[in-house]
């Protein structure tokens, strides 16, 4: 065998060796009834099922969503700045940005934004 496949055995045991160390430290010795739960979310899952559930937190997955798209397309907008026209760059920006506040307008005139009932 060369050198270097002694080497590379090497590395790939004492590797092998600092992962399972890793492992035994990082493993959690305290067990948390709430943690070992399959569900972390604040609702019982040994409970009815049944339970009723705040509209609110569905709205506001939404809204998160709706935006989070949104913001995740307004990036390569950013991008193409200095490859087309300031003035083509400027209308199309000013106007997914005016769609934007037109949502938002509407979710708060709608009072979806607000908590409570």
């Amino acid at each position: 065998m060369s050198v270097m496949t002694i080497l590379i055995m090497i590395f790939i045991f004492i590797s092998n060796i600092f992962m399972l160390i890793s492992m035994v430290i990082s493993k959690k010795s305290f067990l948390d009834r709430e943690k070992c739960s399959p569900f972390e979310c604040g609702f019982d899952p040994k409970s009815i099922a049944r339970v009723p559930f705040s509209l609110h937190f569905f709205l506001i997955t939404m809204i998160f969503l709706i935006f989070d798209v949104e913001i995740a397309l307004i990036f390569p907008v950013i991008a193409t700045f200095k490859m087309v026209n300031f003035f083509t760059w400027t209308k199309i920006s000013f106007f997914f940005i005016c769609i934007l506040l037109l949502g938002l307008y509407h979710e708060w005139n709608q009072n979806m934004l607000n908590w409570s009932n």
